[in-house]
């Protein structure tokens, strides 16, 4: 079993940064890839960013590439996702995302059933 906490969300203004972090336990954090997503009001969750176990890989949506940076520090247990250059669409509760080992990153990493354990979601509100 994994749990995860993500936190870091908040109001922003336009052009603004945050950074969300997601903290994870109960299972050796360096096991398994990760990942961001996202739900806006009314839309369906989408995906935002995934990083593989060691933290060489990552990959993004295309609306956040060159913007978000994902990262993890494996000594911490921790995840993260810089948002610079923020935009009123980027409004959305984020949740972090782990997989089983063995999950296979690419080409699977934007695809939310295949990851098994979900962080709470946290609120970021953009506005213009």
């Amino acid at each position: 079993q994994v749990q995860l906490v993500d936190s870091g969300g908040g109001l922003v203004q336009a052009g603004g940064s945050l950074r969300l972090s997601c903290v994870a336990s109960g299972r050796t954090f360096s096991t398994y890839a990760m990942g961001w997503f996202r739900q806006a009001p009314g839309k369906e969750r989408e995906f935002v960013a995934a990083i593989s176990v060691s933290g060489r890989k990552t990959y993004y949506a295309e609306t956040v590439k060159g913007r978000y940076t994902i990262s993890r520090d494996n000594a911490k247990s921790t995840m993260y996702l810089q948002m610079n250059n923020l935009k009123p669409d980027d409004t959305a509760v984020y949740s972090c995302a782990a997989a089983d080992p063995g999950f296979v990153l690419n080409p699977n990493y934007a695809s939310g059933e295949k990851y098994k354990y979900w962080g709470q979601g946290t609120q970021v509100t953009v506005s213009s």
